[in-house]
């Protein structure tokens, strides 16, 4: 299914020059993937302080695209210049559930947003990456499948936070915008199970 993940390639070759700088300056993967988690708690703590400013919402979109930058620089760290380690697998996908539970959560206290709809999309998001990891559990691979992936979720929270930042009307599209959202969490999780299922196992290494 389609998914703004399938842009990653693309994305990856235009920071391999950051990526060899960064590893010159003795910058590792496993810092990168702390640094993008701990400035996702920041700023999502600032939405939560600060639900009824717009000042955090206009923040998250390009904080968004950061975050995209710093994730796809320490996988090209890790596998480009030899710092794979079980370490670095851990924090990157405890660090990325922690990312987004941390930047979407507090849409919850925003006005405007239904917040136990928010908090669904949370639950999803995280029951979704544990789909993709259960892949690795029997043998097959690490499920990245949208259509509302890592970085779909971020397009879409973005684009809700930079709207609702700009002073737009939430009212007659935001629900059912958030609805749409579950929707497709779900659709995510199903193909992501029927993907790994489908997919030739492998012997645990």
């Amino acid at each position: 299914m389609a998914s703004v993940y399938d842009l990653k390639p693309a994305f990856q070759n235009l920071l391999r020059p950051l990526t060899r700088a960064l590893f010159a300056a003795g910058v590792t993967a496993n810092q990168v993937t702390v640094a993008a988690a701990l400035l996702s708690v920041a700023v999502g703590a600032c939405i939560a302080l600060f639900p009824t400013a717009r000042w955090p919402l206009l923040v998250l979109p390009a904080f968004l695209f950061v975050r995209m930058a710093l994730n796809a620089v320490d996988g090209l760290l890790a596998r480009e210049h030899g710092q794979k380690s079980r370490l670095g697998a851990v924090l990157n996908e405890v660090g990325d559930v922690v990312a987004d539970t941390a930047l979407y959560l507090p849409f919850a206290l925003v006005p405007g947003f239904d917040a136990r709809l928010v908090i669904l999309a949370t639950l999803l998001a995280i029951i979704t990456e544990l789909t993709g990891l259960v892949g690795l559990q029997i043998g097959a691979t690490r499920r990245y499948d949208g259509p509302m992936g890592k970085s779909d979720r971020a397009f879409a929270f973005g684009l809700f936070a930079l709207l609702a930042g700009l002073g737009v009307p939430l009212a007659p599209w935001l629900t059912p915008a958030l609805g749409l959202v579950l929707f497709l969490l779900v659709v995510t999780i199903v193909h992501r199970a029927r993907r790994a299922l489908a997919a030739p196992a492998h012997p645990p290494l």
